[in-house]
């Protein structure tokens, strides 16, 4: 009843501002009511004048009649029979009979357990009324207070002082659709309300099964409502159309029937005839191959000539002769030349019946055929019988070939005939051997497959080719150094010198000289391996150094000569080995003291060795790093000197580090070369 509360409260408004209605808003109202009394369909009301207003009002006011005989329909189950269990239907007229009688057992039940029959219940505007009604009612009873029938109130009731309370909108405009009172909305059929109780969405019936979509058609959700789409095949000879009807498909039209080039298409429903271009003249009649063949009018008629004529069949037609000793077909004069008598056709069956048996008739004869044969009582010889075209798919398995007086199966390509004659059994080809390498027998058919290492070939798909594994886009990558194919498989080489192929048969792995004790360096020399070789190093300390360990001089006392403090007081010499083209800003060397003190100084400068400016140096909070300062892309060695200058409480001290560097050309790789292999 909510709904057209909001909405008849709105249209006051519309109707004073406009000002074309034929009929006042109450008129409107009244008819309504009164078409809904007489059991007419509110949803098809006659129209009674030329206003869209008054047209609503109407429609609303018949709607409100007819849902509060509904609901007084259920208060009154609820009362008589104290449950509403008949009541379980899809329809919306048993729907809001059952939401009436449900709330007025609610409001007995409450009324029963001694509860005010004002609860607060949020179960809706109107269900809260039907509630409170039935409680107050069964007060009144349980009082011995006679009352008259209780029903809901109206809403089309009005007040003393002409105001209709049923059209004040109670949510104060907030509703998408409609208002049911108490600050409550609601939405129109086909919708559902959001959970901001204002806002209206679309209910999917597809998704929730409430359409009423019959077997063999589609739901589509529409806006507020659904749609049933045919999705069944309307059958052959048909297409659907877009009303979902099923039409005609013209095939002489389309172009898409199988007639000769002697025959016309006709079109019928659901099919298509062929008939013969050529039309036969009258005295004929056409076959079903559309020959020709004189009709025997003297035999096919009654009577075709007058009394005392006999009839003499023609080419298309016949003649009427006057009645003479002139015998019919099959029939021929006596000696004595005054009657026909029958010919034996028989006597010389080879010619009438060739091949087969032959029984005479009294004017005529007939052939006893062979099996296969069937009597053609028009050209009355007896004509080989099409088993393959009278029993499709019912004499062989796979395709049959007719013969005279009989027929004979035959199989498809990778089948055999089997011992009955008609059914087919599957060639096992792998027997012939067809494969160069694997076979593999399949329902009518076989397939080759190679073994690892070899691809089938694809000029005839027999053949096993050699894979050619280092010639694949990324055979490149397979071997580090270099790859040698082989049948079925390959493998991987290193450098003859400094290289050995490592355990997973792909990558060159560098041999360390100096850990296999297999260089050639001096006894006072050091070994230091390098990327494919091997460098004998040594060094000797300067004057006024002494050596201390394997690779570091220090000072010795200077005796208070300045030139001999400005010395360092350590050289220590260091080897890196890396491999071309390392990114620039590489860090390669990090050098400074064992312990910074707050206040330290410290420099370092490269000295020596960076003729190419390849290194450069800079300063960090623990000292200094050396990095690459241009991208070396060839192999070369260096020999720098690192000085770091301490100042430390006013006192400056100096160390070196002799650094040689060792830069080694990137890992070899041999490009392949299958004319090498």
């Amino acid at each position: 009843m909510g709904p057209r509360v909001v909405l008849l409260c709105s249209l006051f408004g519309v109707l004073l501002g406009q000002g074309i209605e034929q009929m006042s808003i109450e008129g409107c109202c009244k008819d309504g009511q009164s078409r809904c009394n007489d059991n007419e369909d509110c949803a098809a009301l006659p129209l009674i004048s030329e206003s869209t207003t008054c047209r609503i009002v109407q429609e609303q006011c018949c709607v409100t009649v007819l849902e509060d005989n509904m609901c007084t329909t259920g208060i009154n189950m609820a009362k008589d029979q104290g449950a509403c269990d008949s009541l379980f239907t899809n329809t919306c007229e048993k729907k809001t009979t059952k939401m009436c009688c449900d709330c007025c057992l609610l409001g007995k039940a409450t009324l029963e357990k001694g509860l005010p029959c004002d609860h607060t219940l949020s179960v809706g505007y109107q269900c809260g009324l039907v509630s409170r009604a039935c409680c107050v009612h069964g007060a009144a009873d349980n009082q011995t207070t006679p009352t008259q029938k209780t029903e809901l109130p109206n809403k089309d009731e009005t007040h003393e002082n002409g105001d209709n309370s049923v059209l004040s909108d109670q949510c104060e405009g907030k509703c998408a659709h409609s208002c049911v009172g108490n600050h409550t909305c609601t939405c129109f059929k086909g919708y559902k309300l959001k959970p901001d109780g204002k806002s209206c969405e679309d209910i999917n019936e597809c998704l929730l099964g409430a359409s009423n979509c019959r077997g063999g058609e589609r739901c589509i959700n529409t806006e507020g409502s659904f749609r049933c789409q045919r999705e069944v095949s309307c059958g052959t000879g048909y297409e659907l159309t877009d009303n979902n009807n099923c039409k005609d498909i013209d095939e002489c039209e389309t172009g898409i029937h199988n007639c000769g080039p002697e025959f016309e298409c006709q079109n019928t429903q659901g099919s298509f005839r062929c008939s013969p271009k050529v039309k036969c003249g009258g005295g004929f009649i056409q076959d079903a191959l559309g020959t020709c063949i004189d009709i025997n009018e003297c035999v096919s008629q009654t009577g075709p000539c007058h009394h005392g004529h006999i009839c003499i069949n023609t080419v298309g037609s016949y003649n009427c002769q006057r009645n003479s000793v002139n015998c019919g077909r099959g029939y021929h004069l006596n000696e004595e030349g005054n009657r026909c008598v029958d010919i034996d056709e028989c006597k010389d069956h080879d010619k009438v019946c060739t091949g087969h048996g032959c029984v005479n008739l009294i004017g005529s004869f007939r052939c006893e055929c062979e099996a296969g044969y069937i009597f053609n009582s028009i050209s009355r010889m007896c004509e080989d019988i099409n088993e393959c075209r009278h029993y499709p798919g019912r004499l062989c398995a796979h395709k049959c070939e007719n013969a005279l007086g009989s027929y004979k199966c035959s199989c498809t390509t990778g089948f055999k005939l089997s011992v009955d004659g008609r059914n087919c059994d599957d060639l096992n080809e792998c027997d012939s051997n067809p494969c160069s390498q694997e076979c593999a027998n399949v329902y009518g058919s076989y397939q080759c497959y190679c073994r690892r290492g070899y691809q089938l070939s694809d000029i005839d798909g027999l053949t096993c080719e050699d894979i050619d594994e280092c010639a694949l886009p990324t055979g490149g990558h397979i071997c580090s150094y270099r790859c040698h194919n082989t049948p079925g498989s390959f493998h991987c080489s290193c450098p003859v010198k400094g290289y050995t192929l490592s355990p997973n048969g792909r990558s060159c792995q560098d041999v360390d000289e100096c850990v296999t004790g297999t260089h050639t360096c001096l006894v006072d020399q050091s070994c230091f391996n390098v990327q494919g070789e091997f460098k004998c190093l040594s060094f000797d300390c300067p004057a006024n150094y002494r050596r201390v360990g394997e690779t570091r001089c220090e000072r010795l006392l200077c005796n208070e000569s300045d030139e001999c403090l400005t010395m360092p007081l350590r050289i220590t010499h260091y080897y890196l080995t890396f491999p071309t083209n390392i990114p620039v800003f590489t860090n390669i060397f990090r050098m400074g003291p064992s312990q910074t003190v707050a206040g330290d100084d410290i420099q370092i400068v490269i000295t020596a060795g960076n003729e190419g400016r390849f290194f450069k140096t800079e300063q960090v909070p623990s000292g200094g790093v050396m990095s690459v300062a241009k991208l070396i892309n060839k192999q070369q060695d260096f020999d720098l000197s690192l000085e770091l200058r301490l100042r430390r409480y006013g006192t400056l001290s100096t160390y070196m580090a002799k650094v040689q560097v060792f830069v080694t050309q990137e890992e070899p790789r041999v490009p392949y070369n299958p004319l090498l292999e």
